[in-house]
């Protein structure tokens, strides 16, 4: 069974399933400044992973460079988040990214700077320090961060406390060696267009902000996301428009934005969920037409503008909603050979795998088994021979 992402196909699987810069500089010099306190404390030099990296990629056959693979942490938030002194699995940052350099992850995105207290570093790292020591890890075991699901201002117009804020996460991000800074949430939650016109100035507005810093701040989406706008038709008791344009709410929000300060991440799961949920809509006539998404169409005409992805897989359902559940990386029906090999760039793109649901509780090893089962599936993508 295939998902439903084949651009010639959408319509017919779809109705079948269901019936030297500051930020460099400042990078440089926290990697020199914490070479010596990083040394000690893995055996194993990342130039050997390298070379091993390299002799698992097969010539130009690899879907995803060994450099390009990662995972965000969100996915393995129970191994952070657990005491040391009460278990002997890896727990938190420092650990686990020693085992995830181990599996051959050479990227990672954030999910916040939380871990247990008991853990080095102490139980928040949201700080100059925090993200030094971080730094100094990530160093060790041969690791990049590549993004962060952090702090979004919530004010407009900014207040000076928020605006303070985002810039810490901003000089963070710029120790960790981030080329990119983001949100796990949508830019509203709204469907009508005058409020994706609001968030939209707000998200240009602190685009430029993270610009200045050498950061690429970019929004990551859900389902939701990828409806469509109400922006037409015959007005409700409050004034919102009831009915479509036929155009999706990201895809208005990609238009209007900077595409030179505001980037996108997209999660391919949940625009597959938004696949299957939102394939018809209400014309400004009153018709229902049928206009079924197409996540990789969409990233192809906006390259650029995603340079980063969330891989998590799914297998069909078709009772629960969404159209899928989630499953580990590579393990599900999602097509993500033909994905990856039409978006092309493979070495602009960073995918990280990802799984909500890996955490257990009954076997406190599961996300860490899922992230390995992930790395191996990402790694061994590879382009279909024709």
């Amino acid at each position: 069974m295939t998902a439903f992402n084949d651009e010639s196909a959408a319509g017919d699987a779809l109705r079948r399933t269901l019936g030297i810069n500051r930020r460099r500089f400042l990078s440089t010099c926290t990697a020199v400044a914490t070479a010596a306190i990083a040394a000690p404390v893995l055996g194993a030099s990342p130039a050997l992973a390298q070379d091993r990296d390299r002799g698992h990629d097969h010539g130009g056959d690899v879907l995803v460079p060994a450099n390009k693979r990662g995972i965000i942490l969100y996915t393995v938030r129970d191994a952070t988040g657990r005491d040391p002194l009460a278990t002997d699995l890896p727990s938190g940052f420092r650990e686990v990214f020693k085992q995830l350099s181990r599996f051959g992850y050479r990227q990672v995105e954030f999910a916040g700077y939380g871990q247990h207290a008991n853990a080095p570093g102490g139980a928040s790292l949201e700080s100059v320090q925090g993200a030094k020591l971080l730094r100094s890890w990530l160093d060790a075991y041969g690791l990049r961060a590549q993004g962060n699901h952090g702090f979004i201002p919530p004010s407009w117009p900014l207040t000076t406390a928020d605006l303070d804020t985002f810039k810490k996460h901003l000089e963070i991000a710029n120790i960790l060696g981030m080329a990119h800074m983001g949100t796990g949430g949508d830019p509203t939650g709204s469907a009508y267009r005058a409020d994706w016109d609001v968030a939209a100035d707000k998200w240009n507005a602190l685009g430029e902000i993270a610009h200045r810093e050498g950061i690429k701040l970019y929004t990551h989406n859900h389902d939701a996301a990828y409806g469509f706008l109400l922006d037409g038709g015959p007005l409700d008791p409050q004034g919102n428009p009831t009915r479509s344009s036929g155009i999706r709410k990201l895809e208005y929000f990609l238009k209007i934005t900077d595409p030179k300060v505001v980037w996108l991440e997209m999660d391919i799961f949940w625009a597959h969920v938004a696949q299957y949920k939102f394939h018809t809509y209400t014309a400004p006539d009153g018709s229902t037409r049928e206009k079924v998404f197409d996540p990789a169409g969409l990233v192809v005409r906006n390259n650029k503008r995603y340079p980063l992805f969330h891989a998590k897989d799914g297998v069909v359902n078709t009772t629960n909603g969404m159209g899928y559940d989630m499953v580990p990386f590579g393990t599900g029906v999602i097509d993500y050979t033909t994905f990856f090999s039409r978006v092309g760039d493979r070495n602009y793109h960073n995918p990280m795998v990802e799984q909500d649901n890996a955490p257990s509780a009954t076997d406190p090893g599961q996300s860490l088994t899922h992230a390995k089962i992930g790395y191996d599936n990402l790694a061994a993508l590879r382009k279909r021979r024709h």
